[in-house]
Order: C-alpha cells, then sequence, then structure tokens
C-alpha cells in the first residue's frame, strides 16, 4: 500500500499575498531534512504540504522524525493513497491501513474533508458509510463523537483520496529563512541554546558567535558548544560559528577596570565584537539568552548598559521566563544534558564578587575607554576561528 506524509502549514496560511514565497522556503527546508534519507517529490496545494517517497525503501518513521522539527509545519500524518478517488476505494483502504489501530481503541469517529467538489459523496456521506464498514469489522469499537479515542480521517483532494489517524503535532512557528538573519551569542549554559532555538522558530536564520579564553577555558568547552549548536541546527539548519579568542581582552579587564565592572564590560566588548560579525554576514539583529534579573549582568539598568554598546537591534526571546521555563525547552530539545557538563565558559572567567547591579553607563564608558580595548578587538576580530555547524542527525 502507498504511503504519503501530509503536512499541515501553521502561521503561513496568513500570509496573504507573500503565502506562496513563505511555501516556497518551507518546501526547500523539508528537502534539505529530508536528503540523507532518500528522494521525496514535495508539492503543495490547498494548505497542505505533499511529502512522496520515490523509493520504496524509504523509512518513513525516520522522516517524520526529520519532520517534526521543521518549523512552519503545525501538524503531519503518515497517510494510505487510496488506489483510485472513489468511495468503494476509501472503504476497503481504511480498515486495512488503519487495522493496528482500530484494534487497540475502544472508541472512535470518523472525519471526511472533501476538497475536491466533483467527488460524488458529500463529507456526512463519507463518514457513515466509512463508520459503518469499521464498525462492522471491529466490533468491539463504539462510536464518540465529542471525545474520541481516535479520528479516522478522509481527505478528497485534487490529487486522489487519503486516509491517516491522529495527526502529530508539528514544530510550529514559520520556516527558517523567512525572518531575516541574525548573530546568536552562544555559551555552554543552558540559555542561548534555548534563545538562539526560539528564534528560528521565527524564522530567523542564524549565525553564532562564541567566545573562548584560553587557558581559563578548555577546548572541550568549544566542542561543547559545538555539540549544542549541532542539536540546536536539527530545528534551525546549518549554519556558521565564529569563536572569538577572549583571553586577551578578559586579562586587560581585569588589569585596568574596577572590578564591580568586568561583567559589564565584558558583556558591552561581546556585543560590540558581535555586531561587527553579525554586520559581515548580513545579519540585522543580535541574539542573547538573558532573562531579566536571573544574574547581576541582567537586571534592566545592567542590560541597558550592554545594549548601549551595539547600534543593532537586540532580540532576548527569554527576557520574562523563569529558569524551569527554559529548562523544560532544553529538555524538549534534547540541549540539556550537554549544558550541564562542567565545563567553563568564559562568562565565568574572572566574575567579580560584588557586580554592579545599577551601572551607571557614564562610568562604565569612562572606564572602558580609559582602558582602551580598541587594538585588542580588532585583533580578536582578525583571529576569528570558523566553524560549519551541521545537525547531529
Amino acid at each position: 500500500m502507498k504511503e504519503i506524509i501530509l503536512l499541515k502549514d501553521g502561521e503561513i496560511v496568513l500570509k496573504g499575498l507573500n503565502r506562496r514565497s513563505f511555501e516556497d522556503v518551507l518546501k526547500k527546508n523539508i528537502k534539505f531534512v529530508l536528503n540523507p534519507i532518500g528522494r521525496f517529490e514535495i508539492t503543495s496545494a490547498q494548505s497542505t504540504i505533499y511529502v512522496k517517497p520515490l523509493s520504496e525503501d524509504i523509512d518513513l518513521d525516520e522522516a517524520c522524525e526529520r519532520i517534526s522539527r521543521v518549523f512552519g509545519i503545525v501538524a503531519y500524518s503518515r497517510a494510505a493513497v487510496c488506489e483510485e478517488k472513489t468511495l468503494d476505494s476509501v472503504l476497503q483502504t481504511a480498515p486495512v491501513y488503519l487495522e493496528k489501530t482500530l484494534e487497540s481503541a475502544k472508541t472512535f469517529k470518523v472525519e471526511a474533508k472533501r476538497s475536491d467538489k466533483r467527488f460524488p459523496y458529500k463529507s456526512p456521506e463519507i463518514c457513515r458509510e466509512l463508520g459503518g464498514i469499521i464498525l462492522e469489522k471491529f466490533p468491539h469499537l463504539t462510536v464518540d463523537v465529542h471525545n474520541p479515542e481516535l479520528t479516522v480521517y478522509v481527505e478528497i483532494r485534487d490529487f486522489g483520496a487519503y486516509i491517516h489517524c491522529n495527526p502529530e503535532k508539528g514544530a510550529g512557528g514559520i520556516p527558517v529563512g523567512t525572518g531575516g538573519k541574525a548573530a546568536v551569542l552562544i555559551s555552554g549554559g543552558i540559555d542561548s541554546p534555548v534563545a538562539a532555538y526560539m528564534m528560528a522558530k521565527r524564522g530567523i536564520k542564524l549565525t553564532a558567535v562564541h567566545f573562548a579564553s584560553p587557558p581559563y577555558t578548555s577546548r572541550r568547552a568549544e566542542e561543547k558548544v559545538v555539540k549544542l549548536l549541532q542539536k540546536v541546527s536539527r530545528y534551525a539548519g546549518g549554519m556558521t560559528m565564529y569563536t572569538v579568542p577572549f583571553t586577551k581582552i578578559q586579562e586587560e579587564i581585569k588589569n585596568d577596570c574596577p572590578e564591580e565592572l568586568f561583567t559589564i564590560i565584558m558583556r558591552r566588548l561581546m556585543m560590540e565584537i558581535s555586531e561587527k560579525i553579525a554586520l559581515d554576514n548580513d545579519c540585522s539583529a543580535l541574539i542573547t539568552g538573558e532573562s531579566l534579573g536571573q544574574v547581576a549582568s541582567q537586571t534592566i539598568g545592567a542590560l541597558g548598559c550592554t545594549d548601549e554598546a551595539a547600534d543593532m537591534v537586540v532580540f532576548r526571546p527569554l527576557i520574562g521566563m523563569d529558569k524551569q521555563e527554559i529548562i523544560d525547552i532544553s529538555y524538549k530539545i534534547d540541549t540539556y544534558e550537554t549544558s550541564i557538563e562542567p565545563y567553563e565558559d568564559c562568562c565565568t572567567v574572572f566574575t567579580p564578587k560584588h557586580p554592579r547591579t545599577r551601572p551607571v553607563l557614564k562610568y562604565v564608558k569612562e572606564a572602558q575607554e580609559k582602558a582602551g580595548f580598541a587594538p585588542l578587538v580588532e585583533e580578536a576580530l582578525q583571529n576569528l576561528k570558523i566553524t560549519y555547524i551541521s545537525s547531529d542527525d
């Protein structure tokens, strides 16, 4: 029996005249994630994307797993393709295709969608006829139209007739690449990978910027960040990571700046460097994993001082979340266990004992200008390490 995967568009249906361009990007992203497992024909019509395998040996379970992480899809289903677009073919196909599922259920209902109005039977007629056949072949079942354990779907479309049951929830959001480009400041912690995921869900194509401070941070700390980005790439697609050598800058901060301003000045220099990298990669925004009040550098005053160092808009998708909400998402995207591996990142190097929670921008800028970081910033930008990140699938 031939099978196909049916995908339901999410927000794309609201995009009006731009809808076609969003769908084109979505189909391109689907093709990209499915390429490693085989060839598929991908078409769209009537708010549905059809993913048809072009060989019989393709693993559709793996295809569905990959599709489940593609932003822009609200739901997906494996579906049987009826041999003919006739009621008889629907009545023959459904009990066979869904046999195991129907045997294990107790209650069910049938829903039919007749997009092709030339089909001679209306939706209620299809539901009535198929429901009767199912009750005849599976007498242990009862009909529950309000809260069924299983819903059998019949879709009569221009391309054919399809049978499937309860659809799986998709990743939602909008397709990566439709929201522009942004650079995410990525550390080895819990928050920044989640922030990257959240902005990719809003269609952002990511570039990653990581700050390393050897020998204070180890090579394993950088490898940990690569692992995190590989997991994020399962949702966000491939990206380039720029590793910034930050040791000299942090040592200069320690030697020449007031201790209570170490973190603020460090964050300002990170923003300045990240903005330059972002501009070189046609990015229009920066992304950080900051959450208001989580640490001393994330008070309103501290964030204001940090933002002043860059002209770009800064997205902080976690700003109103508490830690447990962020952790829950990190579990969902499988970054949590990697994030808690015990390797230091540069944000924990030279942490002041009593950081200033209400810094005054004037004094922060004076301390930063007095130390004179421009040559070190330029040196760091000349010695970037570039790594291409792809999914860990």
